[in-house]
């Protein structure tokens, strides 16, 4: 299907989302994928994984870019060859990208009550401020703090660092829909502005550095 949604946050930065609709072969035949992306789809064995993957290059099209634009360094994390920063997400049926002239990441999650029986190992000080006792509030917003450290790590993309012990997500609303974060690891301490949206069933989460 066509692009799902864009938001302009500012001048330099801008969130695609798709809604992958399509099947495989018809993502195949409508983007081109450099040999070592075209190696790295070919050794993947689920589906939802390739149609994910070949998405995000829909959405690069979008951004006016090719898979040719884009490489991966030794840990795996994307780059742009203009050198502006990108982040990538997919999970399910919908795949996102962020592309800026700031340090951004970007991450995309299913709401699932699952997540409840995982909480105590990406949450600490957040208990503070989380109740438990309303459920779909409790899901919705551990939802948020999972997104937002995960797309913090993939800024940092460092070795050792402990969604629970290293990054710490502040008390906010879900109306919102904006927060704060902090990261402190190996004396290294960075903020983070923390925006999300629900999409259908997913949560949204894209941060920016201060």
């Amino acid at each position: 299907m066509p692009l799902f949604k864009k938001i302009q946050f500012n001048s330099v930065t801008a969130i695609y989302v798709w809604k992958i609709a399509e099947p495989l072969e018809q993502l195949f035949e409508e983007v081109s994928l450099n040999p070592k992306c075209q190696s790295r789809i070919e050794g993947m064995k689920s589906e939802l994984h390739q149609r994910g993957f070949l998405s995000v290059r829909k959405l690069l099209n979008e951004a006016g870019y090719t898979d040719f634009d884009l490489y991966y360094d030794e840990f795996g994390k994307p780059h742009l060859h203009d050198r502006r920063h990108i982040s990538i997400t997919h999970s399910y049926e919908f795949s996102s990208i962020i592309i800026s002239d700031e340090t951004v990441g970007i991450d995309i999650e299913l709401q699932r009550e699952k997540i409840i029986r995982i909480a105590d190992k990406f949450c600490d000080a957040e208990f503070q401020y989380l109740n438990r006792e309303k459920t779909e509030e409790y899901v919705k917003k551990l939802t948020v703090i999972w997104g937002a450290k995960e797309a913090i790590f993939k800024i940092r993309n460092e070795k050792g660092i402990s969604f629970k012990d290293h990054i710490a997500v502040d008390d906010f609303d879900l109306n919102q829909t904006q927060t704060t974060a902090s990261l402190n690891f190996n004396g290294v301490h960075k903020e983070f502005n923390v925006y999300f949206e629900e999409i259908e069933h997913f949560t949204l989460v894209y941060v920016l550095e201060k």
